[in-house]
Formats: C-alpha cells, structure tokens, sequence
C-alpha cells in the first residue's frame, strides 16, 4: 500500500498546482492593479457624453422606454461626422487617446519608434478626416455601452445581494430578480467580475483602433522617418569632427612628448609644449562645440567651424610635431563653399595625422589647389612610405585601406560629390581628394 500524502509524485504534483494557481490569480487580478486600466474606462465613458447631451435635447433622458434609448447612441453620429471634418478634432483626440489609452509607461516603449502610435496633428487630408470620423462614432457606439453596463452590472449585483438577504424583487436588465434563496450571494460578484473584464477587454480594443484610426498617416511616418536620418547623419557628421580633431590632437601631443624626450633639449622642449597646448586648445573648442550641438543648441552655427582658409593652423601644428613640410596653396581659397571648405578642412587635418600616426615626423608635400577654370579643389599629400613593419597611413594593417581615417575621407568627399584615392604612388604614399569647388555643385551639402 503507497502512502499518496508523501509520495514524490504526488508531492509534486501538488507543488506545480500550488505554484500555478498563483501565478493565475495574479494574471486575472494584474490588470485591476494597474491605472492604465481605469484611465481606460474613463476614456470609454467619456464618449457617451455626446449621447447624454443629445439626450437632453431628445428623447430626454428620464423615463426613457427601451425603444428611446436605441436613439441615444444613432443620433449624434451626423453631428460627430460634421466635427470630424474639422482638422483639429484629430489633434485633440489624439491628445486624449494619448493621455488616457496610453499614460505613463504604456507609452514608453513609443520612444523607439519613428513616430507615436497615436499621432497628435490636425489632418492633413480626408483620409485622416475619414479615420477620425470612424474613430468617433466608434468611441460613440463603445461609450454608450460601456455607461449602460457600467450602471447595469452593478444594480445586478446591488439585486442579488438584496434579494439573497432580503428577498427583495428587482428588474434589472429586463430580468426580474426575486424570491429568498442565499445563493443568490453566490451569484453577486459575477456581474462584476463582467464588467471588470469588459472593461479590460475594451480598453484593450479602443487602443487599438485609435493606433488604426488616428496613428500616423504615411506622410507623418514620411516626415519622421525624414527627420530621423537627418538626424543620424549629423550624429555621424559630428562623430567624424570629434575623431579628426580630437585624434589629430592626441596624435600631436604624443609625437611631441617622444620627440622633446628624446632630444633632451629645454628648448625644444618649450616649443613642444607650445604645441601641445595649441593643437589641445583648439581641440577642446571642437569639442565644446560639437557637444553643445549634441545638445541642440543651435546658438552656433557651421560659420564657427574652421575652413581650409585656417589650413595654416594644421600645418604648423605638423611641423611643430617635427615634420618637415612642403606646402603649396593656390587659388581662392576664401571663395570655396562654405561645405566644401570645411570638409576638405577636415581631410587635411585627417591626412596629416594619419602620416604623424603612422609615419612619425617625416618630410611631407602638401598641395591645395582650387582651380577655377575647372570648378575643382585638389588636395594631394605625400610622404614616404613606411618602413618594415609599420602601418601605412590610415590602415589597419598594410594593404587594407581599410583604416576608419581613410574611411571617413572617403565618406566626406562622396557625400560632397567627389572622390578619394590613397595609396603608393612613385614611391611614395600619396592621399588624392578631388571635391567640386563651385556652389552650383556643392548647393546641397550644410
């Protein structure tokens, strides 16, 4: 004979049940515990409002016969139709279903998306005219039930209660509820019970529809997704001036550190330092800059980041390191774009600390050209290849031009319509930028 009080199975069958139970409850009893749930009813009950303000006018609401009350929830439809056609109804309807379908952190997880669920606009066109005029008599027709069962529920159990201890006879919902029996008391939570379930339920349904009916048209979701890119593509703008200025100036400080250590000279030791807080300066006004646009503080604007006419800034700063340049600059260069001055700014400035980094201080030739019969800025930049088992300049290993300096070269020069070669050349290690110099070509770039 098996003792089943202490048998393993059955041990363990009661300890799933017990766990299970529960987590059922608290399933069943989790949405009554949030106020989303409520926020929600309020809402419902809010769209019979139209009805109870038509009522007053017709059939009136007082005494009103079972066949009076199919009028409540048809007659306001054409007047609702009518506002619908105003474009901000759908504004202030979206402002509501917002506050009361999808308060506090309901509406979070709306943060990662190109637009709201539910949108908070006037219409735009008569399709967002046509989905706000479904979506109110949709709220219409929803509030008017839920008040009648928000009132009827709870008179059903307000009967049973009574007729269970009293034995009072009631007509509630075209039933009549009599006679003295106890379990009746068995019965009065049920109508409850309904109606907290209708009212989740519902609650659930009217969000919805309103992500349906009054979510972004196409050309909002458009527009975000617009303004979205813009926005990621100067977040990658500004992620490329902070690695050009901040990587130029670490660069710099650390060739200047090796080299004033290893000539043993207070002099030139001076000089380093010089240097160093020159190119950190300037890197730390980038820096403030970039992260007061980060901010979206636009107090300042692109005027204030610094052009190919401050080209002499990047190539004292190269000597200054201990390399020994050859510069040339033709043409006008205070009369390039003002895109395509500041990016080729930035090339330049990329270009030489990728031969500091690289390199070290060698003999570099520097060429700035801006031709004007041909429209077109050239930059060109030389230096000797690297010996054994040093990277060329902008490279991961050698070989690759895979490097996220020459990338991002690259990048700046296609997006101002024009191109970027590097690599050996005669016996050198040569950087080639050509970019369009004129504003016709360069319009569209900011």
């Amino acid at each position: 004979m098996v003792d089943v009080s202490t048998s393993p199975t059955s041990l363990t069958v009661l300890t799933a049940l017990a766990t299970r139970v529960p987590r059922a409850a608290r399933t069943v009893v989790a949405p009554l515990t949030r106020a989303v749930t409520y926020t929600r009813w309020l809402h419902l009950l809010m769209g019979a409002v139209v009805a109870a303000v038509c009522g007053l006018v017709y059939p009136g609401l007082f005494g009103l016969r079972p066949a009076d009350m199919l009028w409540l929830p048809v007659l306001p439809v054409l007047p609702l139709v009518a506002v619908a056609m105003v474009p901000a109804t759908r504004l202030a309807e979206g402002l509501q279903a917002r506050l009361l379908l999808t308060p506090g952190e309901h509406a979070r997880h709306q943060q990662g998306h190109l637009a709201p669920r539910i949108a908070a606009a006037p219409s735009t066109s008569w399709g967002d005219r046509g989905r706000t005029a479904l979506w109110l008599v949709l709220r219409l027709e929803a509030g008017c039930l839920t008040a009648l069962l928000s009132v009827q529920l709870p008179a059903l159990t307000g009967a049973l209660v009574s007729a269970a201890a009293q034995g009072t006879s009631t007509v509630v919902m075209g039933v009549r509820i009599g006679g003295h029996h106890w379990w009746y008391a068995l019965l009065a939570p049920l109508p409850l019970a309904a109606l907290m379930a209708l009212v989740v339920a519902a609650g659930s349904l009217m969000t919805a529809s309103a992500t349906r009916l009054l979510g972004p048209s196409a050309a909002e979701r458009l527009a975000a997704l617009e303004e979205r890119t813009e926005r990621l593509l100067e977040h990658n703008r500004l992620a490329r001036e902070l690695h050009d200025s901040i990587g130029h100036a670490l660069t710099v400080a650390v060739v200047q550190a090796g080299a004033a250590r290893a000539a043993g000279s207070a002099e030139f030791t001076d000089r380093a330092l010089a240097a160093i807080e020159e190119t950190g300066r300037h890197a730390l006004e980038d820096l403030e800059r970039v992260l007061r646009l980060l901010r979206e503080d636009t107090a300042r604007g692109p005027a204030d980041r610094p052009g190919l006419t401050d080209a002499e800034r990047l190539l004292e700063s190269a000597r200054a390191a201990g390399s020994t340049l050859d510069a040339k600059v033709s043409g006008p260069l205070e009369e390039l774009p003002g895109p395509v001055s500041r990016e080729g700014y930035r090339i330049l400035q990329e270009a030489l600390t990728n031969v500091l980094r690289h390199a070290g201080p060698v003999p570099v030739a520097v060429q700035v050209d801006v031709a004007a019969d041909t429209g077109l800025l050239r930059l060109d930049v030389r230096n000797p290849l690297p010996g054994p088992g040093q990277d060329r300049p902008g490279e991961t290993s050698v070989g690759t031009g895979l490097g996220s300096g020459l990338r991002g070269i690259r990048e700046r020069a296609a997006l101002l319509g024009g191109e970027a070669e590097a690599g050996p050349y005669e016996g050198e290690w040569r950087l080639s930028v050509t970019l369009p110099a004129d504003r016709s070509r360069a319009h569209t770039m900011a």
